[in-house]
């Protein structure tokens, strides 16, 4: 049966005493003795990396990302604390991959544990990679369709620029966005703002949910992975766009 990297990942960290998985933050972290010494990260705010995050001895971090910087490099959050990343799929041997994380092992983990570990595993590298939905989620069709028309009507609106925040697109008028476009369970989601007013009618319609962290704010999820009603789509688009933009660029767009 043919292995991917999350398969290899695992078999690299299970043949270390008494290790478990746990999800955190949505990446597989991998603990010993309840403290973290690797998490498997997959295009973590859309710096499109396949990536072990691995806790390092002191000068480690400085020495592999020197002498090696397309294989590792300084994570984020992390790295400050030396914490080192690893590259899974810019061609480090797998025994490599395999000695970091063991190493990483023997930094946070009691001695009776580290005094039973044997040689490093010799694995047998993956012969896959991984989905490629997995690493972009925006990269499917429907992804690519809505994005492609959103770019085409948001040219249209007067000082519209296209950027990303956590990794996702999101177009501003100015400095303020208006619309975001996320991916969820492989469906594809768009982000407007409504008005704290409207989002309990709106949310009797399945394909609309109050999303968390902006949701009291007046913001309001569409589900269009299903359905795209784009006269919809742009109806709500100029309620947000309206709700943002200075007055210049509305009497622009007025033509006043």
């Amino acid at each position: 049966m043919a292995k991917d990297i999350p398969h290899a990942v695992r078999e690299i960290c299970f043949s270390l005493p008494e290790v478990e998985e746990v999800l955190s933050h949505g990446s597989p972290n991998f603990r010993v003795n309840n403290k973290t010494f690797a998490t498997f990260v997959v295009n973590h705010h859309g710096d499109g990396r396949l990536a072990l995050w691995l806790s390092a001895h002191e000068g480690a971090q400085q020495y592999y990302t020197e002498s090696d910087p397309i294989g590792y490099f300084v994570p984020p959050y992390v790295g400050p604390k030396g914490w080192l990343g690893v590259n899974l799929d810019k061609g480090l041997p797998w025994k490599s991959v395999a000695m970091r994380v063991q190493e990483a092992y023997e930094n946070v983990a009691p001695p009776a544990l580290t005094d039973l570990i044997g040689d490093t595993i010799d694995i047998v590298p993956p012969t896959e990679t991984i989905d490629p939905l997995i690493l972009d989620p925006l990269g499917s069709p429907r992804a690519q369709e809505v994005l492609t028309h959103l770019r085409e009507m948001c040219e249209q609106l007067p000082e519209v620029i296209e950027q990303r925040q956590f990794g996702d697109p999101v177009f501003r008028a100015g400095k303020k966005s208006f619309i975001s476009v996320h991916s969820n369970n492989a469906r594809v989601l768009l982000m407007f703002w409504v008005g704290a007013e409207q989002q309990g009618a709106m949310t009797f319609d399945a394909r609309f949910t109050i999303p968390r962290y902006m949701g009291h704010n007046g913001w309001i999820t569409l589900d269009v992975e299903d359905k795209l009603d784009w006269d919809e789509i742009e109806g709500l688009m100029m309620t947000s766009y309206r709700h943002f933009a200075l007055k210049r660029m509305l009497k622009t767009l007025d033509g006043v």
